[in-house]
This record gives C-alpha cells, structure tokens and sequence, in this order.
C-alpha cells in the first residue's frame, strides 16, 4: 500500500482574491480579445477540413447548419477568411482549405481532442466536454494544454 502525500493547505486554498499586477492583469485581458478574434476563424477552418476529411463537400449551406448561422453571414465569413489566405473558392462548387488553413484547422483540432478528452477525465459526460471544449479550446494556453496532456498522460 503505497502513501499518498496529504494535501497541503496551498493545494486545498482558496485562490488569492488579491488584484494582479496591472501589466499581469491586462495581458490576461489582452489574450482573451485575441482568442475571440481568432476564436470564429478557427471554428470554420477545423469545420470545413472536417467535411472534407469525412468525404463530403464543404458547402455554404452545410458549414451554415452545422455553425447554426445563416448562409449570409457563412458567406461574410468566407469572404474574410479567403481575404486572410486561409480558404479558397471554385465557382459552383465548395470551399477548400489552404496550406495556411490546413495548418490552422489542425492546431485548433488538437487543442479541441486535447481539452475535450481532459474533460471527459474528469467525469464529464461526452456530449457536455464536446459543447465546453468548443469554448475552451480557443482560451487555453499552451502551458494549460501541457498540463492537460501530463494529466492524461499519467491517468488523471
């Protein structure tokens, strides 16, 4: 039987509830507007290279029910997204992913499986880790995801 340290009054702690250093502070504010700039474009990016990769065209009107938004605003999308050089389109045809798009779709695909199967090894059931890791996925730092894969690395 092996012993198993007691918690520390750190681990059990509330968190400090004193205000950071201003510059600490803002630059936590500055990476959420980041993430929530980039946040949309990554979601169409990993959509469409998901159609694709399960053998069906990336159509506006099936990137548009999948997202739950109109064919207009899919279409506003695409055009800012081809302007970013992430998406390109064929006349009467569907949407194909750049190298640069490809690459994007991919990182934000990995952070996505990462967050959602650290979820699910917490005990959240697999449909509520798939919705909160949609959300997350654009948030979490590259260090949080280190921790996250430690944790499932060495089972929870």
């Amino acid at each position: 039987m092996s012993a198993q340290a007691e918690p520390t009054q750190a681990d059990t702690a509330l968190p400090d509830t004193t205000l950071p250093d201003a510059e600490l502070h803002a630059e936590g504010f500055r990476k959420t507007r980041e993430a929530q700039r980039t946040a949309l474009a990554e979601d169409y990016v990993e959509l469409i290279a998901d159609l694709i990769e399960s053998g069906q065209e990336a159509r506006q009107v099936d990137i548009a029910a999948r997202l739950g938004v109109a064919q207009p605003t899919v279409a506003r999308m695409l055009d800012r997204l081809a302007a970013e050089g992430l998406v390109y389109r064929k006349p009467y045809r569907a949407v194909f992913l750049t190298d640069a798009g490809r690459r994007i779709a991919g990182e934000s695909r990995e952070r996505h499986q990462t967050v959602e199967a650290f979820l699910r090894s917490l005990g959240v059931s697999a449909d509520t880790a798939r919705i909160d890791a949609e959300g997350i996925e654009h948030h979490v730092s590259a260090e949080t995801l280190a921790a996250f894969r430690r944790a499932l690395a060495s089972g929870g």
